[in-house]
């Protein structure tokens, strides 16, 4: 594991996404041509801006989200974060998240749905740029068929299962309905 490995695996998963739009595909080129200019672009070392990696969480039917309200962004948004040096892939950065901000173990990714760059100050405390590539991740099931219990860790106000037709009010035209929708779709049967 190292930032090496981070950054071929970056490379290797945007080369491989077939993106759902131009638009996407177009930030899917512009992605490749950032980790071809920064070698350590998935670290927040970078600071000019940095990968980071989510995970919008669905229940193993598909019917409900989870959700985090975001300190910083006052928005309910998926989980995610960071990338650290220890993370081998993209992939393990956005699982790891997820895992660190719902309590759940378990959780399978289901591919790449997504790519969403946005301005922000972030724990280096000067304004930088996320480059956020967003997966979808799929709960284990639950024994009684209800919805998997979750732990709201300290970097969340709130953390909750929505159903994916019931999303919050602060949603409404923003990205992340885009992207639960993006995701119900790679899930449908």
């Amino acid at each position: 594991m190292s930032a090496e490995s981070l950054h071929d695996s970056a490379v290797a998963t945007l080369e491989a996404w077939t993106a759902p739009s131009p638009e996407q595909d177009s930030l899917r080129h512009t992605y490749r041509a950032f980790l071809d200019a920064a070698a350590q672009a998935c670290l927040r070392v970078h600071a000019p801006g940095h990968l980071t990696a989510s995970a919008i969480v669905f229940d193993a039917g598909a019917d409900h989200v989870l959700l985090t309200l975001h300190p910083r962004v006052g928005r309910w948004i998926q989980l995610g974060g960071h990338c650290e040096p220890n993370d081998a892939t993209i992939e393990d950065a956005a699982l790891r998240e997820a895992r660190e901000e719902s309590g759940i173990d378990g959780l399978e990714l289901a591919g790449l749905a997504q790519l969403h760059t946005h301005p922000i100050t972030c724990s280096l405390g000067v304004p930088t740029r996320h480059l956020d590539v967003r997966f979808v991740a799929v709960a284990p099931p639950t024994s009684d068929g209800g919805l998997p219990p979750i732990t709201i860790s300290d970097e969340s106000l709130d953390l909750r299962w929505w159903p994916v037709e019931a999303l919050p009010a602060d949603t409404e035209g923003t990205d992340i309905v885009a992207l639960i929708a993006l995701g119900h779709r790679m899930l449908a049967p």
